[in-house]
């Protein structure tokens, strides 16, 4: 629980505000739930302290087995607030929707053709045939593909409906994004995206948020969403005891609060569903088989439950059936204070026949109509609506709402077994798919931002740009494609194998389009070519054949007469030094920087535990990179390679080797050491032990664990995660098949020295460590290859990596996730609903810690990960399940593949007061930034005479604040004519708030630590720039920044967005 009270205040040299203690609490599970979401400014009708005393939450509670929370309680508390004369009348505003899954069962195309297009021509015409019925639409990648091909007189017709009102676009994201796996980038790129495309098309911007399907909920959606200007939002799926305790504290709409907001500019009134899904059973009252009798689709051939239930609405049953539909009605009202209901009419892919809105419009209108004839009698007004409405009547009925903050992991249901279901699987299922989306994520960011720079200077020099506007299609398609993968059955890994592909395959020819255009940007930024000619002579450093290979490095050849070039782009706003891996065919080179300056470099070789390749090696050096710069260094053959430059290999089964000095593995425990630490690793399973920091003599116990949970089967699947219960206090031992055959080996040299550490083919384990000064030596670089290979090998497997330290991170232990890469929440372990409640999704980082110390492991793709004993963190590495969860999907895990699972492990001192509210060290967050923005690599295809390369293009004349993160700088697109792009971009900054007690020994260099933009910053030849402050997603302009850059000032956390024009 976060302390209850105003926030602390945030930002290293703020005053603390006023906290107070934390409220009494009788049993842990409430706080597990709450994951520090806390009542504040509680309305006047609730007080505060007792919804935190007595026995609420139970894992079992007594109403589970019959799966719905109503009980005598609440009907004893409906039939008080019936006889209330005070009590408001009840109103029902209905919201007719349709939910689109783009992709799930079938492709995003499928889906588009068999239903989707339907329910839009259905939509146009319906609506203007039943003039009060109203209607939503959330997901825009289907609006828009339907909009391409739609007739001019339909689309008149939808702008009309919106206009008035009937027609509400909700959210208005591409998708409705997960908010659990999906990285900020794309999490806010998806919503530009769908926003542009209703600012463009539909003159619109969204003012109500719609996520009833994602399987949990986190604060980034609201606060996204609030900073794009809308009011309201409607969530769905979150725990059902958390649904009991909204349904008995009558708090069914609060406002959700950021943790870290001072102000509450970022407060989002939000609206919980009351039960448990979005369909019309599910959702007219507290008894489903009541519902039943009011979903009146019926289609020839299709045989359902409410098919076979629901009655033609006729003058003869219309009483008896109004009657009991208020019934219902009233007990929804009844747990809300204002006695508003929010009912929604639809389903997954509803509204597909004309025939269903025909039903459904023609049996509520008589519903209505005879309820609303009879006011006085019944004190009810039943209304066709939309989310907008109903927000708008309870802001007129409630002067204040309950105030909250944190977020709603780990969603669990109970309605299909009568017994928990934690969703924590899909944190982790396919991570080859979480790890590829990455991928792009990183190289569309560093595509825009080239872009970006590139077409404006082309536009200033009067260039022909036609090329520019060819690889302008290309971004735009990358930005949906990536836009697409957001869906909450994309990146969760929760779709069928075929369709998981089908996202795949979009992915992958992205990535390729992506880098190609950095290529064509570099080259014209930094190429001075001789000739007329048009090809491309920066190429990418790596290749990959298709989206199930793993990419792999081009080998360079250096030949005696020339230099080969190699150019790398920083895609940060800081400087960063980064150890640069190259492939060459010769060991006998040596590389200079830039300036052609001698730089010392590692010669390493490619090999497995018995033998060493000599057709190609492994090269390393250090580049120390300006912000946004384009640096070429230059690879030369030499006849001696100094000796320092050559690793030695520790090795006892290598034999000898005329390059690389071999000796033999050492007898017992293996250290690596550099200027900053030891390392010790266990000698015989070649896993890490324990650390010393050298500057404090301090021993940290850090043992690296690798096992696995066995799958309870039909339990556990793409998104629920359920161990085996027979076997609940035993781990997997994965590895021990592997050993004692397993095969250590140490490559050490000048720069890095790495231990590796084979079992088979199911785990590679590399730990590495780097003699610099300047950070990379503080941090241990961990690189796991997973490979569960066909089924049924591995079978009803969800592996794991385990640290085990002696840090004290309380009992039951504390640990420390990310939300999305925006903000940190902390986590309590509560022991009664086992590990698979205790796991959480972390997307960058997650940190444990006492009040000295702090272990931070940082991740370049969503996984789960937990701390359920003392000192422990672990996260979940590959899950592989033969059967189906039954969550719908219908397919077990088995389409694993060969994965490269990359991570930072830090080990910080902790330093003066802790933080109120806990955020990660500028060291960790520099860190994470270089983890998840690689560095672009590119070779040159030519010789001097064909090619001049610029020593270094720095496109950003000094760097951003150290925590100042840019999110984007993504080129906008012609109003008028969308597939063509302007001279004015919107610059997404994001504040990385950091602790100022955390890891501060570690001084970042070459960044200031400044509030504001430095002095005359600007991009590379674009002095002229005008400069407005924008709503989140850019359709809303601001004040025009008179100052340009060097006016914007971000609080700590917060995003924001500025429209940069670039004046020609």
């Amino acid at each position: 629980w976060a302390n209850v009270g105003n926030m602390s205040a945030l930002g290293c040299h703020a005053n603390p505000g006023p906290t107070s203690a934390q409220p009494p609490l009788a049993d842990p599970y409430l706080v597990h739930l709450c994951r520090c979401i806390v009542p504040r400014r509680v309305a006047p009708s609730a007080s505060f302290p007792d919804a935190l005393n007595g026995n609420l939450f139970s894992p079992a509670p007594s109403w589970m087995r019959s799966r719905e929370y109503w009980d005598d309680s609440f009907e004893a508390r409906f039939a008080e607030l019936r006889k209330d004369p005070t009590r408001p009348p009840l109103k029902v505003i209905l919201v007719p929707h349709s939910h689109t899954d783009p992709g799930w069962l079938k492709t995003f195309e499928q889906y588009f053709h068999s239903s989707t297009r339907s329910i839009l021509n259905n939509m146009v015409s319906k609506l203007q045939q039943w003039p009060n019925m109203t209607f939503i639409w959330s997901e825009v990648s289907f609006l828009s593909l339907w909009w391409d091909s739609a007739h001019p007189t339909k689309k008149m017709v939808i702008k009309r409906l919106v206009k008035d009102g009937r027609l509400e676009m909700t959210t208005g994201g591409w998708v409705m994004t997960d908010e659990a796996t999906s990285h900020i980038y794309a999490m806010l790129d998806q919503l530009i995206e769908g926003h542009q495309w209703l600012k463009t098309n539909l003159d619109v911007i969204p003012e109500s948020g719609w996520s009833v399907d994602p399987f949990g909920h986190g604060g980034t959606i609201p606060y996204f969403l609030k900073a794009s200007g809308a009011s309201g939002t409607v969530i769905q799926r979150i725990h059902y005891a958390w649904k009991q305790w909204f349904a008995k504290k009558q708090y069914g709409d609060f406002v959700w609060r950021q943790p870290w907001d001072r102000d509450g500019a970022a407060d989002m009134l939000t609206h919980n569903q009351p039960f448990d899904i979005y369909n019309i059973k599910h959702s007219c009252g507290p008894h489903p088989h009541v519902c039943l009798n009011f979903d009146f689709r019926k289609i020839r051939g299709e045989y359902t439950e409410y098919s076979v239930r629901a009655v033609e609405i006729t003058p003869n049953n219309v009483k008896q059936m109004a009657e009991l539909l208020l019934e219902q009605y009233a007990r929804t009202g009844s747990l809300f204070t204002h006695n508003v209901v929010l009912m929604p009419l639809g389903d997954d892919f509803r509204y597909d026949h004309a025939i269903e809105w025909d039903q459904q419009y023609t049996n509520y209108k008589i519903l209505m109509d005879y309820i609303n004839s009879r006011k006085d009698e019944y004190n009810a007004e039943v209304v066709f609506g939309t989310p907008k409405d109903y927000f708008h009547e309870i802001q007129k009925r409630v002067s204040k709402f309950p105030s909250l903050t944190g977020d709603f992991f780990v969603y669990s249901d109970i309605f299909s077994e009568g017994r928990p279901a934690y969703w924590s699987g899909y944190f982790t299922t396919r991570p080859y798919m979480k790890i590829l989306d990455r991928e792009l994520e990183a190289n569309l960011r560093s595509a825009e931002i080239l872009y970006t720079i590139t077409l404006n200077l082309a536009k200033q020099s009067g260039k022909d740009i036609k090329l520019y506007e060819t690889y302008f299609e290309k971004l735009v398609k990358a930005r949906r494609n990536l836009g697409l993968f957001q869906h909450h059955d994309a990146i969760t890994g929760t779709s069928k194998s075929f369709v998981m592909k089908d996202y795949a395959l979009k992915l992958f020819e992205s990535i390729s389009d992506t880098t190609s255009l950095q290529s064509f940007a570099i080259q014209s930024l930094a190429a001075t070519i001789s000739g007329k000619s048009n090809s491309v002579y920066v190429l990418s450093e790596s290749d990959r054949d298709s989206y199930e290979k793993l990419p792999k490095k081009i080998p360079i050849g250096v030949n005696s007469h020339e230099t080969r070039k190699i150019v790398l782009f920083n895609p940060l706003a800081q400087s960063r030094q980064e150890v640069i891996s190259l492939k060459v065919t010769s060991y006998k080179i040596k590389v200079l920087d830039p300036q052609k300056n001698p730089i010392p470099y590692q010669i390493a070789p490619v090999m497995n535990a018995t033998s060493i390749t000599h057709d190609v090696y492994v090269l390393l050096f250090v580049a120390e990179l300006k912000p946004l710069s384009i640096a070429t260094y230059h690879l030369r053959q030499v006849d001696k390679v100094p000796a320092e430059a050559i690793s030695t290999v520790y090795c006892s089964r290598c034999g000898k080797d005329n390059i690389f000095p071999i000796k033999p593995m050492q007898v017992g425990d293996v250290q690596l050491e550099n200027q900053r630490m030891k390392l010790l690793f266990d000698g015989q399973t070649g896993f890490l032990k324990r650390v010393t920091k050298k500057s404090t003599g301090k021993i940290m116990q850090c043992a690296v664990q690798f096992a696995a949970y066995p799958s309870a089967q039909f339990h556990s699947g793409a998104y629920l995660f359920m161990p085996d219960p027979n076997l609940r206090d035993t781990d997997k031992d994965v590895l021990e098949a592997y050993t004692p055959h397993q095969k250590i080996y140490i490559i050490s040299g000048n720069l890095s020295s790495r231990l590796t550490v084979e079992y088979g083919k199911l785990l590679t384990h590399h730990v590495a460590i780097y003699h610099r000064d300047g950070g990379l030596g503080e941090a241990i670089y961990l690189r796991n290859i997973v490979d569960f290979e066909t089924p049924p090998k591995n079978r009803e497997t969800e592996m794991f990596m385990r640290l085990q330290t002696d840090i004290s991170n309380g009992d039951p232990p504390e640990f420390y996730t990310d939300l999305n890469g925006h903000q940190m929440i902390k986590r309590t372990k509560i022991e009664r609903i086992g590990i698979e409640g205790n796991y959480f999704p972390i997307t960058t980082m997650a940190y444990i810690e006492d009040s000295n110390h702090r272990l931070t492991l940082l991740v370049n793709h969503c996984q789960g990960a937990a701390s359920y004993q003392p000192g422990w963190l672990e996260v979940m590495l590959d899950r592989r399940t033969l059967y189906d969860d039954s969550r719908g999907m219908g397919e077990g895990l088995l389409d694993n593949r060969r994965t490269v699972i990359k991570h930072w492990l830090l080990l910080e001192d902790i330093s003066g007061e802790k933080d109120k509210y806990s955020r990660p060290s500028l060291f960790a967050n520099y860190l994470s930034n270089t983890l998840n923005y690689p560095v672009n690599i590119f070779v040159v295809d030519g010789n001097e005479q064909e090619v001049t390369m610029t020593p270094e293009v720095r496109l950003l004349s000094q760097s951003f604040p150290c925590d100042l993160h840019l999110l984007n700088l993504r080129t906008n697109h012609d109003q008028k004519l969308p597939h063509f792009p302007v001279n004015s971009a919107l610059m997404v900054l994001h504040r990385q708030g950091y602790s100022c007690s955390v890891g501060i020994d570690v001084a970042l260099k070459h960044c200031p630590l400044i509030e504001r933009l430095a002095q005359g910053t600007a991009f590379y030849k674009l002095d002229k720039v005008n400069v407005t402050k924008t709503s989140l997603t850019g359709t809303k302009s601001g004040a025009r920044l008179k100052d340009g850059f060097q006016e914007i000032g971000l609080q700590p956390m917060q995003v924001e967005t500025y429209n940069v024009n670039f004046v020609q």
